[in-house]
């Protein structure tokens, strides 16, 4: 009895959701082309919030090179988008990401997707433009709201949370007013006062120009309020301040999720007679065009601020109206924080909308407590959803530092867009499942006609049979023997990948210069992880191909997941405890309530591990 309790158990946690054909009905979004795409894209991308973060990156981690930062988290982010294109095409949903764990990899999986998409990602995301607007405010007030704040409650707040309690951040999250069209307005005006008053020596600095910057009245010298200086020049934190520049701001690339989503929307639900629009060429190029046009505008914005204001002396909480006052523009400053407030709290709605919807998603498959799926009569909408992912959201904008959910924000995004490209690696390569009953039946006939006449095979035929069957393509058609392998390969790719990245981002400098200990690992990781990814090529794809197909696979997810591991692996211990301790809360209400409360029983289908 134990045993078959067991089993059971086991099943819960590696059930896997089937794929439900869409059904065609006409949409209004049928009408989308490329353009309307690419704005799309490129509006949801676009906040005001932004501009402080690229401060934060330029002051303390990246400096002037935040704009190769920005460059290397556009390109990992395009990978991701690309691999989220196909999952999108396979499960159009608004929740498609969690929905695809669910259909790969199985329930614990998908909880596990779905729980930290809620905190680190949508609800951490609410709090941080929160906090980017709760600065920005503050500064129009001459910061008399934090200084009050930080004497009155200061003493008495954990060394680990803000030094005060974000009250205006909270209020904010919870009353919030629409405010549109005003981002164009910031980007405009801070492109070309940047390029007016700024100065090519910002990129060329010194010790010397920083010991000026700290030198006070009478020969002092203090470096208060001053951020470090590196080693000067424009790239004063070296390779490793870009790829931790990188991985903050690479959650500043995530809106293509609204190219993906409306553009599969096109091809999986068409205007009868019309068809689809090329989704091989528009999903793409429409991604390929916002993400360049927000990598144009971020660095513009980046470049124009290191340009108006040494790296060191950023504002890391309102930096753009300070860089303002720097060069003597002090009633444009005061205009631009008005803009700012009004663009931020546009900003706030995107993220509200998506984490109401995951949460509700979950709580309707039963992961989730199921008051959380409560739909308003009338609306349709999701009202405890709603209230409990906003009360969450104001709750870490009252208690926690802006720096620190940015990346919790960060690491969040990376770990979930490496399950995109995983994601393909797996369903591509496996069967229809409606074969599969045909298919063993097929190959118990074809065993129990070989029994008579055979013979037990020596171990060089056992040998010469899993070479060909790992390396040799038998079939043209996935088979499940063929899908348990390219699952088993992929899963043990991602653990290759993350040991070559943690040795490459522990050890840099021992790896490249020669040292036989570390060199030695890193190349054997590397030929591991090639013949694994040759192994996964090998195998026969489905004979299905989604309507949007991820091009040069294996390769570019493989490349996907590396990267965007490798950028994980650049954030601080700090960080990942953040994420450990909110897991280990979601671990907690999964077994406790999620595994029992599961809809697996009302379709049941073979677990993930036998995939």
């Amino acid at each position: 009895m134990r045993c078959q309790d067991v089993l059971q158990f086991g099943q819960k946690l590696v059930y896997r959701q089937l794929l439900e054909p869409a059904e065609e009905y006409e949409s209004h979004v049928a009408h989308l082309n490329i353009l309307d795409l690419v704005v799309l894209g490129v509006g949801s991308t676009l906040w005001a919030g932004a501009y402080i973060m690229a401060s934060a990156v330029a002051m303390h981690i990246a400096g002037p090179a935040i704009i190769i930062s920005f460059l290397v988290a556009a390109l990992s982010s395009l990978l991701s988008g690309l691999c989220y294109a196909e999952l999108g095409a396979r499960v159009p949903s608004s929740s498609s990401l969690y929905l695809s764990s669910y259909v790969t990899m199985g329930q614990l999986f998908a909880f596990i997707t779905g729980w930290n998409f809620i905190l680190p990602i949508a609800t951490a995301d609410t709090a941080c433009v929160a906090k980017a607007w709760s600065y920005a405010f503050d500064s129009l007030t001459g910061n008399h709201i934090s200084q009050g704040l930080q004497s009155t409650f200061s003493v008495h707040m954990p060394y680990f949370l803000a030094a005060y309690p974000d009250f205006v951040a909270l209020g904010l999250v919870l009353l919030m007013t629409v405010f549109t069209g005003l981002n164009l307005l910031v980007l405009s005006f801070i492109l070309l006062s940047g390029f007016i008053k700024g100065d090519l020596h910002n990129w060329q600095l010194t010790e010397q120009d920083y010991n000026s910057a700290a030198s006070g009245p009478n020969g002092t010298y203090s470096s208060e309020g001053l951020g470090p200086l590196g080693s000067g020049g424009f790239v004063p934190f070296g390779f490793d301040g870009i790829l931790r520049g990188a991985a903050l701001c690479y959650y500043l690339f995530s809106g293509f999720a609204v190219i993906v989503n409306k553009g599969n929307m096109l091809i999986v639900f068409p205007i009868r007679g019309k068809g689809a629009r090329n989704p091989q060429r528009s999903i793409p190029l429409s991604m390929a065009i916002s993400i360049f046009i927000c990598f144009l505008v971020f660095s513009g914005v980046s470049a124009s601020l290191t340009f108006m204001v040494p790296y060191y002396q950023t504002d890391p909480y309102n930096p753009l109206p300070q860089a303002l006052l720097h060069v003597g523009w002090a009633p444009a400053s005061y205009v631009m924080a008005v803009v700012i407030l009004c663009a931020l709290l546009y900003s706030l709605l995107g993220p509200m909308f998506f984490m109401s919807r995951m949460t509700y998603a979950m709580a309707d498959d039963g992961l989730l407590f199921r008051e959380l799926a409560r739909i308003r009569a009338g609306t349709g909408t999701p009202i405890m959803a709603t209230m409990s992912s906003g009360s969450l959201a104001g709750l870490l904008a009252l208690l926690f530092k802006f720096h620190d959910i940015v990346e919790l924000i960060s690491l969040g995004i990376l770990l979930a867009y490496t399950i995109m490209p995983f994601s393909v690696l797996v369903l591509r390569y496996q069967p229809d499942p409606n074969s599969s009953k045909n298919e063993n039946t097929k190959n118990k006939s074809e065993i129990s006609e070989r029994e008579p006449s055979s013979s037990k095979p020596g171990p060089e035929a056992g040998t010469s049979n899993v070479l060909k069957l790992l390396w040799g393509r038998v079939n043209t058609s996935p088979t499940q023997k063929s899908g348990r392998i390219a699952y088993g390969c992929a899963l043990l790719l991602v653990l290759l990948l993350t040991a070559l990245s943690l040795v490459l981002a522990q050890w840099p400098r021992r790896v490249f210069s020669g040292d036989p200990v570390c060199t030695t690992v890193a190349v054997l990781l590397l030929v591991l992880s090639a013949g694994v990814t040759v192994t996964i090529w090998r195998q026969p794809q489905g004979p299905t191909p989604p309507p949007f197909k991820v091009p040069a696979l294996p390769v570019l997810p493989v490349l996907s997941i590396f990267v965007n591991v490798h950028l994980m692996m650049q954030m601080t211990t700090w960080t990942w405890a953040q994420f450990g301790i909110w897991s280990a809360i979601g671990f907690a209400i999964y077994f406790g309530y999620g595994i029992r409360h599961s809809l697996e029983d009302t379709d049941p289908q073979p677990p993930a591990s036998n995939s």
